[in-house]
């Protein structure tokens, strides 16, 4: 019963946090937009492995190794930081370049499906704060530590919630209305979405400090 409810607060917070707009949602509902369903659900699951990435890094100490070496975690709010900034230029830069919606051979399919995957994770991996976050969560819930199988399930849980939320977000916006405002209107969103990306990443990248 206990880890019953210690997987429903879990889930409760972590639903939350998931959901509120970030650099993850932006880039989601931009590769749905312009690269299709596929993408768009190849980075959902992108986003629930770094969620995974995230957990084990939690559960198995990474916020004391944080607070034990803070230059470690300057460095990489620094290196996730510059990735955003990064991906929002090439958004911003392709703003005005034609769409191609033709689908390509399967092996350039596979391609294109796996570098929205990379995207996807990258972009949860990006943001070093995440892992701070997952592990004062569980400290709240998890008092007196974990099992193994209750671990193995908050495991779960996070793909299914990170994975869950952005499908959805993919589902509705490659459907064939958002995605032909967007074609419409390509050169404004995209340096809209860019923008963003590049204005998180900079927000980041410069709050860069010791733990």
């Amino acid at each position: 019963m206990n880890d019953i409810l210690s997987l429903a607060g879990i889930a409760a917070a972590l639903a939350l946090g998931t959901v509120s707009p970030g650099p993850s949602f932006v880039m989601i509902a931009r590769m749905a937009v312009a690269s299709g369903r596929a993408e768009g659900l190849a980075a959902s699951v992108g986003m629930g492995l770094g969620g995974i990435s995230f957990t084990i890094a939690a559960l198995l100490g990474l916020q004391a190794l944080l607070l034990a070496v803070p230059s470690l975690y300057l460095a990489l709010k620094l290196a996730g930081g510059v990735y955003l900034v990064y991906i929002g230029f090439c958004i911003w830069r392709g703003a005005r370049q034609p769409l191609a919606m033709a689908a390509g051979p399967a092996g350039e399919r596979r391609q294109s499906l796996m570098r929205a995957l990379l995207q996807g994770l990258g972009t949860q991996l990006a943001n070093p704060k995440a892992a701070i976050i997952y592990a004062s969560i569980f400290a709240a819930f998890l008092p007196n530590g974990t099992t193994l199988p209750l671990g193995l399930a908050i495991v779960a849980l996070v793909f299914i919630l990170e994975t869950g939320w952005y499908t959805l977000v993919a589902l509705t916006l490659s459907a064939e209305k958002p995605r032909q405002a967007y074609l419409r209107g390509k050169p404004w969103i995209d340096r809209a979405a860019g923008g963003v990306m590049m204005a998180l990443g900079v927000k980041l990248a410069s709050s860069a400090q010791a733990v």
